[in-house]
């Protein structure tokens, strides 16, 4: 990986932040810490790293203890063969959670990330303040309706990768080294303001996600969705306050939190796509600070 690439050069241009590994669950994770205050636990999503939520970290962190985490699979935390399973990925941030001695803490995600950490929420809800979920509800059996084929005219993009990231061994052929090829896709499709993310970002997310392993190990996110959705239905209501934030991903959040939640706020961030942090850090940001108080 290109120095300016580099977990340490990145967090050098967020000053008052520093990176950390924790050995956890059978694995080891890499985070990002700065700010104080209440602990905030943030967990990125496909195809990014924490570098997704460099924007808003300085905001957040004028308020909170703000914690990074890359979870398994991701970034600079191991690749190891198996594990994907969200509410494995909830206990590896728990035990990280119970090692830096915190007893509560307010969590949110993005798109994988959000699966997370609603699993955190559901797994662990007495180690939860509150939730915030980012464009992306948890797997559910509505997946299993997703489309093999686009539908003419329908208002909404196709989601080929998820069924392309279920291939196994195949993906990482045909990607190793060429990973910027579906990064710049997915960020040209999935979101509105193109100005937003930059030339040096969509690198930052190749360099994390060239290799055999990275490809692997992201892919096995997606592989473990069967399962996820077995265990979203042995999951009770949150009682915790949770709060949804979606761009394009609004409505999902519409349709499926009210079910799974007791104490619900929905935010719409106006202009934007799947990719709120990047689109509009400061409005995403503004709601998740109204709402953590």
């Amino acid at each position: 990986m290109e120095a300016q690439y580099s977990d340490e050069a990145l967090v050098n241009t967020l000053p008052g932040f520093s990176n950390h590994y924790a050995t956890v669950n059978g694995t080891t994770l890499h985070y990002v810490s700065g700010g104080t205050g209440e602990p905030l636990v943030l967990v990125p999503g496909y195809p990014e790293t924490w570098w997704a939520y460099h924007k808003v970290m300085p905001l957040l962190a004028s308020k909170y203890r703000v914690i990074v985490v890359e979870m398994r699979g991701m970034g600079s935390s191991a690749k190891p063969a198996d594990g994907y399973e969200k509410k494995n990925m909830a206990k590896d941030v728990y035990e990280l959670v119970q090692m830096l001695g915190l007893e509560k803490v307010y969590i949110g995600g993005h798109d994988i990330g959000a699966h997370v950490a609603f699993s955190f929420a559901a797994n662990y809800p007495a180690t939860t303040a509150k939730l915030m979920v980012l464009d992306t509800p948890h797997p559910d059996e509505g997946m299993y309706h997703l489309p093999m084929l686009p539908i003419p005219g329908a208002n909404h993009l196709y989601p080929w990768w998820l069924a392309f990231n279920q291939v196994k061994e195949l993906p990482e052929q045909l990607l190793e080294g060429r990973m910027e090829i579906v990064i710049a896709w997915l960020f040209e499709h999935l979101i509105e303001n193109k100005e937003s993310i930059t030339a040096f970002d969509k690198a930052v997310y190749a360099a994390a996600y060239n290799s055999k392993d990275a490809i692997r190990a992201s892919n096995g996110w997606y592989q473990a969705f069967p399962q996820d959705i077995a265990d979203s239905k042995t999951y009770r209501k949150l009682n915790m306050p949770v709060m949804g934030i979606g761009g394009s991903g609004y409505e999902m959040l519409a349709m499926s939190l009210p079910a799974s939640t007791s104490d619900l706020q929905l935010r719409k961030v106006a202009a934007s796509g799947h990719f709120i942090l990047t689109e509009q850090a400061e409005q995403t940001a503004q709601f998740m600070m109204e709402f953590l108080g």
